[in-house]
């Protein structure tokens, strides 16, 4: 008998595919952006977990058949990667599908998600499958999505994104959009164009310094690291979000208004890793934020990599300013590096390969997501989580709303770092902060 400890939870995996349920036609090929190619070698993890009420009486056919409606609309997303004849990819629009998998778990969700706090969620890759695009590109879904029921009737759904689709924004649209078809629900008008409203924010002239430039990967997109990345989990609760704000100089600097719930984590996390890293950096950190003149108000079915990247510099040693200094800095001298990224891939560099995130150390702000807007049978997800695939040893770090009950404004932070520093980190955080998992 293998002892429990051995198991494996998940199991059963049952894969097949869901494609648009109209062709989509025209012979349509779809240009990449260079934003989407800098992000060429990343993937996106979703997982959203509820409990039975909101699963009781669905069937994987329930679920799977409102999928051909949201691919009739988001057509890219079941492409294929090709390349042109100068070898700049693209995505040819052949309804090649979305790969589904069924799979079923030996807990309850209330089970899954106890063990996932003491081991800082690092199962939940389980619930989403692990996707690498190539080496045959030509074969490759650009997304999965993965159906696992529990023990106790609950579910939860996975999606495995490609990052070159677009970024978590879009991922999370793209589910919320599946959701409303299967609610009934009409979706945006705007849902068949994908237009970038504004330019990127002005830029300065140079490098960027959000890329970092690799190895060639070919046609396997992933690259690997010197050390091996782990992820950890923890949770900030809006009491203790409240209590950094007002014990921490913030007030005394009159900028209470001006620096957000993200600015204070993201001063915390940057602060702990100098500690970490006995004030050896980093000194530059990239701050990966959602641009809305880009990303419009309205859903726009074909995804974008639409967020912005800009880096912010310190001067000083960042262990020991005070935090409400740190997250001034953060909020107030972020350069933002897009159009230099769109030159820098415009040039000579075109067929290269970069990585973004762990670059530097790198903060996502998912705040603005509305991750809790995917509903089963009108009921949000008691927890979800969202995790990056593909970081550079650098780090990166997400911040995501939590599900708070109360109405607070609590924070999911989750860090993918090199297995050396976690532990390490996770003592400052308790013991300069009482954050624990």
């Amino acid at each position: 008998m293998v002892p429990a400890s051995l198991e494996i939870p998940v199991s059963g995996h049952r894969f097949s595919s869901v494609v648009p349920a109209k062709v989509t036609g025209g012979n349509k090929d779809f240009e990449l952006t260079n934003m989407d190619l800098a992000m060429k070698l990343h993937y996106i993890k979703g997982v959203y977990f509820f409990q039975s009420e909101a699963a009781q009486g669905l069937s994987v056919h329930d679920l799977k058949v409102p999928m051909f409606e949201c691919l009739e609309h988001y057509y890219t997303v079941s492409g294929r990667i090709r390349r042109s004849e100068t070898g700049r990819p693209f995505i040819k629009c052949n309804d090649g599908g979305v790969r589904i998998i069924e799979a079923r778990c030996n807990q309850t969700v209330d089970e899954w998600l106890a063990t996932a706090r003491d081991k800082d969620h690092s199962l939940d890759h389980m619930l989403a499958y692990d996707q690498v695009l190539g080496p045959d590109l030509g074969f490759s879904p650009l997304a999965f999505v993965q159906f696992t029921w529990f023990e106790c009737g609950g579910i939860s759904v996975g999606l495995s994104w490609a990052h070159v689709l677009g970024d978590a924004f879009s991922a999370s649209e793209f589910l919320n959009a599946w959701a409303q078809i299967m609610a009934e629900e009409q979706l945006s008008s705007k849902v068949n164009d994908r237009v970038l409203k504004s330019e990127f924010p002005a830029f300065v002239s140079g490098k960027p310094f959000s890329l970092k430039k690799v190895d060639p990967v070919g046609d396997r997109w992933i690259t690997a690291n010197d050390s091996r990345t782990v992820t950890h989990s923890f949770h900030i609760t809006g009491k203790q979000l409240h209590h950094y704000m007002t014990t921490n100089s913030i007030h005394d600097l009159n900028i209470t208004d001006k620096i957000s719930d993200f600015e204070i984590i993201s001063a915390i996390i940057w602060q702990s890793m100098s500690k970490v890293r006995i004030d050896l950096g980093p000194k530059t950190v990239t701050i990966c934020s959602n641009n809305r003149l880009v990303r419009g108000d309205e859903l726009a079915a074909q995804p974008v990599n639409g967020m912005t990247l800009s880096t912010v510099k310190a001067d000083f040693c960042v262990s020991k300013v005070e935090i409400a200094e740190l997250a001034k800095l953060i909020a107030d001298r972020k350069v933002p590096e897009n159009g230099l990224i769109e030159d820098l891939l415009s040039g000579d560099e075109e067929k290269s390969d970069f990585i973004v995130y762990g670059a530097n150390l790198t903060f996502v702000n998912l705040e603005g997501a509305d991750l809790y807007g995917l509903q089963l049978k009108g009921l949000k997800p008691v927890f979800v989580n969202y995790m990056i695939n593909g970081v550079g040893d650098e780090g990166t770090c997400l911040i995501v709303p939590s599900n708070e009950k109360d109405g607070g404004n609590g924070k999911i932070v989750t860090m993918t770092l090199p297995e050396d520093q976690i532990e390490k980190l996770k003592s400052i955080l308790e013991n300069d902060w009482n954050i624990s998992n």
